[in-house]
């Protein structure tokens, strides 16, 4: 499996927006995919690519494994003329990791180091030599598309020159107004067989955060919570100025620069950030190595919430300023912000798919958490939905939203009070300008949903105005929104218990034909599989009939995710060696179920060694075709489900995605009050997923 070389044109290329896109999509393939940097600038602990790339992909090897020299060792051997000693000596380093990798990813230089015009072709002589097909990444910040396409032309001369081979030209950052002039005009500048792909400027990915900024001028951070360093820094002002006079010069997302001692500047600031009548300070930076008073820090301390990021630095004012002024974008590990807006301009500028059958890369049947993933973001993605969000306030849904949104997985509707949700909005800095927000104390459609529920509820003894007065509730309306198709599905919990989340859906949306119960799994990711668990959320103690229902529910769940179902009864005896009512309950559920689904792959009674353990199901259940290797894992209780997954999410390190509820004619899933926002993330796609399988054909 031939390796990819991604390498930038010339310095400012953007390349780390590339690499991160590439590595999701070759890391989402279930091969042992490595990550290689033939020069690092400093130090490889120093390198923001690598760590970023070691910690979202969690790469097994160590971070001196995945450099070949520094730019500094670089620099001295190309000075003295051993030039072909350098090439070896990182060629050597490249063919440790290649060994133990199917296949790796490596990210060029970074123009600091060696001769800048000589380093594009110093890229492709080590793509040569390693065996590398490469793809050029070209500037287009800030070009006309005359010059990018210059651009272009130069480096494929370059590689002409160097018989390089060429998997794809990528021109990033180019002016949103270009990319269709450029796209056309390329194919009389590339031969036909060469593919050109364009990535629009995206406003997330110029601009620096304060986390950026701090690194690299060494800054400390002194006050702030730890979302505040992810702020996006849109221009900076150096504060000398008197109170009056300082605050009509603040601007939006503005880095505050100022001495330490100069605590007017600093409160005046959080103020302003505070104040509906200021913009959003994204953050300080406090000069000369001075601190706060005392008296100032102690204020500091206690405040209940502040998202302004407070850095300090050694460096005086002037020079300080000097400094912000070369910072260059880049991405910071668990800056989950950047990396949605760097993965969603990559997915929806690049054809994945294309790549994929360029590359060759064989897909097996093993499905890893990050395979997992990836094919949940792009089958939500192929076929978008509309989502609402009833908890349109939560800190947590708006950061969400905004991922969900920069990925472009669903189209989404928030709830609640429009005035409040865009204040919030703007208090956190969020891209989410457009998003729908809806009032359903105020709406329009409040009356005709109203008047839905209120048909489908009077067997009840529910009265229009207590349907009307239903119909402010949040659950409520969005659950109508569902039920009569002017939302696809739902997801909600953050704030509110599952019973408020799902009685609604209960009550309008109901159950499919055939499907007597709703039920819920969890999506287990562990290290190198993916299990389902069923049911952990819904159900406290499910009869024999229940039981099947479940398991049978929970396969067809799993296949349409895919993963194929094996599924383990799960009791606390295997086979036919227990006795007592819990185990012949199981028992009956086994043959319930197979008598309803007789191709279904399932056997139990079973204990959950005997199920994922080859060597004790060669013991206990010799011939099953479920035993020691199953997918799915029905536990006969609510007690043991719970309390298992939990378990398992702890002490494995395991990532719970769920509950997904299932059994509804249309898609409603619950959060739990404690979920983060990556939890969020996934729900949503999940649920966008089952709309698309609940949809009419």
């Amino acid at each position: 499996m031939q390796s990819i070389y991604i390498a930038g044109a010339g310095s400012g290329s953007g390349k780390s927006v590339v690499v991160l896109g590439f590595m999701e999509l070759l890391s989402a393939i279930n091969r042992r995919v490595g990550f290689f940097r033939p020069v690092v600038s400093r130090d490889v602990d120093e390198d923001n690519l690598t760590a970023l790339i070691l910690t979202r992909y969690d790469l097994p090897f160590p971070a001196h494994a995945l450099y070949g020299c520094t730019a500094e060792e670089a620099s001295e051997l190309v000075a003295a003329g051993r030039y072909d000693e350098l090439l070896k000596r990182i060629l050597d380093k490249y063919m440790l990791l290649d060994e133990q990798c199917d296949m790796v990813l490596c990210a060029g230089t970074d123009y600091d180091g060696l001769v800048p015009s000589l380093e594009f072709d110093f890229n492709a002589d080590l793509a040569n030599n390693l065996g590398c097909t490469m793809v050029v990444v070209v500037k287009g910040f800030g070009r006309s598309p005359d010059e990018a396409l210059h651009a272009v032309h130069m480096a494929h001369e370059s590689m002409l020159d160097r018989r390089a081979d060429l998997l794809a030209t990528i021109v990033n950052g180019l002016d949103p107004d270009f990319v269709d002039l450029v796209k056309r005009r390329a194919r009389g500048v590339l031969p036909a067989k060469e593919t050109l792909y364009v990535l629009p400027e995206t406003l997330a990915l110029a601009k620096p955060t304060i986390g950026e900024v701090g690194k690299m001028l060494g800054g400390d951070c002194l006050c702030g919570e730890e979302d505040a360093l992810n702020q996006v820094v849109t221009n900076y002002k150096v504060a000398a100025m008197e109170i009056p006079d300082f605050l009509n010069y603040v601007e939006d997302g503005c880095l505050i620069i100022t001495p330490g001692d100069r605590s007017d500047i600093i409160l005046a600031s959080l103020a302003a950030d505070v104040s509906a009548a200021y913009p959003r300070v994204a953050g300080l930076l406090l000069t000369g190595g001075l601190q706060p008073a005392e008296n100032v820090q102690r204020l500091l301390a206690g405040l209940r919430r502040n998202k302004v990021a407070i850095l300090g630095v050694d460096a005086d004012t002037f020079q300080t300023a000097l400094a912000v002024n070369r910072v260059e974008s880049t991405i910071l590990p668990g800056d989950e912000r950047k990396i949605a807006a760097a993965l969603g301009a990559f997915e929806r500028n690049v054809e994945i798919k294309d790549l994929q059958e360029r590359i060759a890369v064989h897909h097996s049947e093993r499905m890893t958490p990050l395979m997992f993933e990836y094919q949940l973001l792009h089958r939500a993605k192929a076929d978008r939905k509309q989502v609402v969000l009833p908890e349109g306030a939560d800190e947590r849904i708006l950061r969400a939203a905004e991922i969900l949104t920069l990925r472009g997985v669903a189209d989404l509707t928030l709830l609640g009070d429009p005035g409040k949700i865009r204040q919030r909005i703007g208090e956190l800095g969020l891209q989410l300008a457009d998003i729908p927000i809806i009032d359903p104390v105020t709406s329009p459609k409040r009356d005709q949903y109203a008047a839905i529920y209120h048909d489908l509820r009077k067997h009840k003894g529910i009265s229009e105005q207590m349907a009307l007065d239903a119909l402010e509730d949040v659950s409520y309306f969005g659950t109508l929104m569902v039920y009569t198709g002017d939302a696809d599905g739902m997801v909600s919990g953050a704030a509110h218990t599952t019973q408020h989340t799902i009685r609604p859906a209960f009550e309008t949306i109901k159950t499919k034909p055939g499907i007597r119960m709703v039920s819920s799994v969890f999506f287990m990711c562990l290290a190198d599989r993916v299990l389902v668990y069923g049911d952990c959320a819904v159900n406290p103690n499910p009869d024999a009939e229940q039981l099947a229902d479940i398991a049978i529910t929970s396969a067809a769940t799993a296949a349409a995710f895919g993963i194929e179902p094996r599924v383990a009864m799960l009791s606390y005896s295997t086979g036919e060696s227990g006795k007592g009512a819990d185990v012949e309950k199981v028992r009956e559920a086994v043959r319930i179920a197979r008598t309803r689904c007789p191709d279904l792959k399932l056997d139990g009674p079973i204990q959950y060694d005997a199920a994922v353990d080859a060597s004790v199901a060669r013991a206990k259940l010799p011939d099953s075709e479920v035993a020691g290797q199953a997918t799915v894992f029905i536990f006969p209780d609510l007690n043991t489900g719970n309390n298992t997954y939990k378990a398992v999410q702890r002490s494995a390190g395991a990532v719970a995605i769920g509950p997904v509820l299932q059994g509804l004619n249309k898609p409603v899933n619950d959060l739990s009050r404690g979920c983060t926002v990556i939890d969020i993330v996934n729900t949503v796609t999940i649920t966008a997923i089952q709309a698309q399988a609940a949809a009419p054909d």
